[in-house]
């Protein structure tokens, strides 16, 4: 069984899950990364949500972060490879959109890497339809942006 706990970008377990994203971005942006990784980071973030394994170990995150009145942007989403598979992500994307919607958002928005394909199916198999690349990826053609309507 999953558990999952609301956060912040303070916890130690959310923290070492990130370092594990981060090295498996570096490997599949390539030269990019150092591009997407300026806007990665996480200090100061106040809705973050760590999923937990039975034994209590950290298998997957992911965070918002406002972006414009009524809109939070989903970042920092990851599982690890071991836990793949099991609904997990899809546990954690649910329970951010749960938080936004109290928080009084209409949608969240997210960008990916076209690279990213298994990112992409799921965000598209969890409801999120494909926008025009936003505000610091309009111009970048690896990206690949989504929203979600989570209430109205």
């Amino acid at each position: 069984m999953i558990s999952l706990l609301r956060t912040n970008s303070d916890n130690p377990d959310f923290i070492a899950l990130v370092r594990q994203l981060d090295a498996y971005l570096a490997i599949v942006d390539g030269e990019e990364h150092a591009f997407y990784n300026q806007f990665n980071a996480i200090s100061k973030i106040k809705c973050v949500v760590v999923a937990y394994n039975d034994a209590g170990q950290p298998i997957g995150c992911g965070a918002i972060r406002e972006y414009a009145a009524g809109i939070m942007e989903v970042k920092r989403m990851y599982t690890v490879p071991e836990s793949r598979g099991q609904g997990t992500a899809a546990r954690v994307l649910s329970e951010l959109e749960h938080w936004a919607a109290e928080l009084s958002c209409q949608k969240c928005i997210l960008e990916t890497g076209q690279r990213q394909t298994e990112a992409v199916q799921f965000y598209l198999k969890n409801g999120y339809s494909r926008i025009p690349n936003y505000g610091q990826y309009a111009e970048i053609d690896n990206s690949v942006c989504f929203e979600k309507i989570i209430s109205g």
